[in-house]
């Protein structure tokens, strides 16, 4: 399982999501005892690459979070706004 987390050191609603669902104990355990992989793509500069990425999933600016599967296919798209309970149910938690 991999999950993206496209974020920018200006946007709040990352920051906040950061602090309230990303860094809480239970998710940051379950991602050890899962082995999911945490990928940060920080938008702060505007790169390219991770334009092109929002674009693809239907998003104008950050945050955007996917959740691949550990099989391969499609990822989850999880909602802007993210609780401990959406990201742990997005990981088999």
């Amino acid at each position: 399982t991999v999950f993206v987390n496209a974020t920018a050191a200006w946007c709040i609603t990352c920051q906040v999501n950061e602090r309230v669902a990303l860094r809480a104990e239970a998710v940051r355990a379950a991602f050890a005892a899962r082995g999911v992989a945490y990928l940060k793509a920080d938008w702060t500069a505007g790169d390219a690459a991770i334009t092109a990425l929002l674009r693809a999933h239907g998003r104008d600016g950050v945050p955007l979070y996917l959740v691949y599967p550990a099989g391969g296919g499609a990822p989850e798209l999880l909602p802007q706004l993210l609780t401990e309970g959406i990201v742990l149910r997005a990981i088999g938690g």
